[in-house]
Parts: structure tokens; C-alpha cells; sequence
């Protein structure tokens, strides 16, 4: 019996030959991420430990992106706290205002993480790196204390679901729009614990920040992780951003699978996920007139440079609604500014956007975007339970960039052909 992608990453760096779904496995990790949310509870842990020093200064990463530029004094304490940590410890890789950027953006850009890694992150959405080919999963800020401490962290070998992508997206149709239909396909709980590994000729389909959007996503699902083969697309990010060499693990032809779902990508419409969970799906063309009062174009998700270009060529010599709000976020700083040598945030600012520093922001209800009694948003975030972004009683819609900056400029939900 043949391993999937996962647990052959797995196997590899527990030292083993082959491993078993279900099988308790303790695995050496590659990295280990915090955020100024997660990090400081990580820290008081460590501390409680008894430890004094982290297994690798090299191997451990803070990023304040969640409630910074500090929204509040518990936010700037929390932040003050991951500060004097990674001073005291030496970390290499801790990025404060300046030079953070939304962390599951900046990670691959700063090519902390390649092919074959394992990865660990005080935050549920650490699956974005399985785009890269990687094997990264959220954990709670325990298993991130332990981390730090000794460089290994247990884990349940997960069964796998196998997705074989076939065919070509059509224009203006993007991976936000895969993943939202796959969910509202399998349902948040079709993946439970599993792998959603992603292969097939409709790869060459998508690009890197496709693919990192809907591995950030796959937890959306229930997953424990998402992870796509490695192609001569990975293997060129991968050159692009990182000198470390790639390990590349392929699924042997006999790794067993609980189920596949062949998804012809040129099937699949502008998906938009309703209120208040993500496999609430519909296509534009389903729904009537809804009308909106925020749109919030960015995140872990969808705040990458091939986004906002996605938006701004929609946004181009147009108005943004009048009861409209629109916040723009780019994902870290190298994309902000390359974004405003290319003129994307000019275009923002004059279709009546606003356009912020990288932050998380509004996508957890943080700030810079939170929502009233009754308003609605369509946002590229990942998650619109309920209270997510703000009230209780408000709605978000989850979106491409493409529909969102359309949804901008009509005022309610609106496929991107309805102003091109």
C-alpha cells in the first residue's frame, strides 16, 4: 500500500519508512510560526516550560500582522511582548510594522518555506503552504511553545481526499472561485481531519496565487491540510524566492485515497459563498439583487499583487458605489509597493477605495473595516461566520477579487462582465 503526498513528508521527517493513516508519528519541523494574537500565550508556555532558549533561532518566525499597526494598548502589549521575545532569543525572522506583511503572504514571499517542508503555525490558515508543496497545518499556541522548544510536534497521520483538476478557468475566473465551489461541494466538514491533495493537468491552470489561496483554504473545509503536487510552476516560485532546494514527494500510484473528485476547471462560474459558512455557495448568475455596503479586497487569502491587478483592471476609470465603502489591503509590503509602481493604488484611491498598510485587520473583526447592525460585505476573506467581521447581525459574502471589485462599483453582488 502506497503513501500520499502528506505522508510521505511526514514519514521523511519522522525518520521513518512508511507511514499509515492514523498512525501517531513525532516530527521534526522546519518552521514554526506565531502572530501577535497567538504568539505571547506561546511564550508565557515556553516560559512555564522551563526553557531558555528556542531550538533554532533560524526556524522560528513571528509576524505581527493581526491587530498591528496596534489597534489598542492590549494589542500594542501583545505585540511588545512578541518585540522583547525575539530580541531576548535572537530570532532571525520576526517581522514588526514596517516589514511584516499578512503572514501567509510574506512567508513564501520571503521564502521561509519550500517544497517538502513541515510546518507548524499558531494559526489555522499555516495550510496556505501546501500550495508550495509543503506539509503545514495550524495548531494551538501550546503545540507552537513546544515547537519552539524542541523543534518536533505530534501529529495523527491524516487519510487523504484526491482532487484531479482538469481543464482551463475561464477569463475572470480565479482559484477563490475553485475553492469556494469544492466547498460547497464537500461541505466545511467533507474533509475532516483528511488531506485534500490536488493534482491533475488543469495544475498548469492555476498560478502560485491560486494555488496558495486554496490551500489557505482547504481548513475552510475541515481539512488538516492541503498540499499540491509539485510542478515546473512551484518549482519556478520556489527558485524565484528561496535558496534552500526543494524536496518534491509524489504520491506513489497505489496511495490510497477515501475519495476523488475529478473538477473540470472550466466548469466552474463566479462562486460566491453565503452567509454565514463558506459551503453556502452560489454563482452570480444564481442570485438576484443584493445589495452591499463594504467590499474588502485583500487577506491571507486574496491580498496577493495578481489580485489587486485582477481588481484595479476591473476598477479602472470607475466609481465605487456611493453607500459603498471600499478597503483595499495589500498583503505586505512588497506587494503594496509594487502595486503602486504598477499605478493599481492610484486606481484605487480614484475610483474612491481606500487602500491600507498590510494588516489582517478586518477579516477577523479586528479593525479597519468592521461591520454595523444589518450591513453586508463581500469581502475575498475566508470565513463569514457569524460576528465574523463585526455585528452579529451582519453578513459577509465571500468572493474573488474579480467579483468583489465588481460588487464595488454596482453596489450589490455583481459578476465582473456586468461593468467590463
Amino acid at each position: 500500500m502506497g503513501m500520499t503526498m502528506t505522508q510521505k513528508i511526514l514519514a521523511a521527517h519522522a525518520g521513518l519508512d512508511k507511514v499509515e493513516a492514523g498512525q501517531l508519528v513525532l516530527v521534526d519541523l522546519d518552521l514554526v510560526l506565531g502572530n501577535d494574537i497567538t504568539s505571547p500565550v506561546a511564550i508565557k508556555a515556553f516560559h512555564q516550560m522551563g526553557k531558555e532558549a528556542v531550538f533554532d533561532k533560524e526556524k522560528v518566525t513571528m509576524v505581527m500582522d493581526h491587530f498591528a499597526p496596534n489597534k489598542d494598548i492590549k494589542a500594542a502589549q501583545q505585540c511588545m511582548m512578541c518585540r522583547d521575545f525575539c530580541g531576548a532569543q535572537d530570532i532571525t525572522h520576526f517581522y514588526d510594522v514596517g516589514q511584516m506583511g499578512i503572514e501567509h503572504a510574506l512567508l513564501p514571499e520571503k521564502g521561509l518555506v519550500v517544497s517538502g517542508d513541515a510546518v507548524i503555525g499558531a494559526d489555522s490558515h499555516t495550510c496556505t503552504y501546501g500550495a508550495l508543496g509543503a506539509f503545514s497545518t495550524g495548531v494551538g499556541s501550546t503545540d507552537m511553545a513546544c515547537g519552539m522548544a524542541i523543534g518536533k510536534a505530534w501529529f495523527k497521520v491524516p487519510s487523504a481526499l484526491k482532487f484531479e483538476l482538469k481543464g482551463k478557468l475561464r477569463p475572470y475566473i480565479s482559484g477563490k472561485d475553485v475553492i469556494l465551489h469544492i466547498i460547497g461541494k464537500i461541505g466545511v466538514d467533507g474533509a475532516l481531519y483528511k488531506s485534500m491533495e490536488f493534482v491533475g493537468d488543469g495544475l498548469a491552470s492555476l498560478t502560485m496565487a491560486d494555488r496558495l489561496c486554496m490551500a489557505n483554504m482547504a481548513i475552510e473545509a475541515g481539512a488538516k491540510n492541503g498540499i499540491f503536487a509539485v510542478d515546473d510552476i512551484t518549482r519556478a516560485y520556489v527558485k524565484e524566492h528561496s535558496d534552500r532546494e526543494p524536496v518534491v514527494y509524489e504520491a506513489d500510484a497505489d496511495a490510497v485515497y477515501g475519495k476523488t473528485y475529478v473538477i473540470d476547471l472550466s466548469e466552474i462560474g463566479h462562486t460566491v459563498a453565503f452567509p454565514h459558512l463558506p459551503e453556502n455557495t452560489k454563482t452570480t448568475d444564481e442570485i438576484g439583487d443584493i445589495p452591499i455596503q463594504q467590499v474588502v479586497i485583500g487577506s491571507c487569502t486574496n491580498g496577493r499583487l495578481e489580485d489587486l491587478k485582477a481588481a484595479a483592471e476591473i476598477m479602472q476609470g470607475k466609481k465605487v458605489a456611493k453607500h459603498v465603502r471600499c478597503i483595499v489591503i495589500p498583503a505586505t509590503q512588497k506587494i503594496y509597493l509594487e502595486a503602486m509602481e504598477r499605478g493599481y493604488l492610484k486606481t484605487f484611491i480614484e475610483c474612491g477605495a481606500v487602500v491600507s498598510t498590510p494588516t489582517c485587520g478586518p477579516c477577523l473583526g479586528g479593525y479597519m473595516g468592521i461591520l454595523a447592525e444589518g450591513e453586508r460585505a463581500v469581502a475575498t476573506t475566508n470565513r463569514n461566520f457569524v460576528g465574523r467581521m463585526g455585528h452579529v447581525d451582519s453578513e459577509i459574502y465571500l468572493a474573488s477579487p474579480e467579483v468583489a471589485a465588481a460588487s464595488a462599483i454596482t453596489g450589490k453582488i455583481s459578476a465582473p462582465e456586468e461593468v467590463l
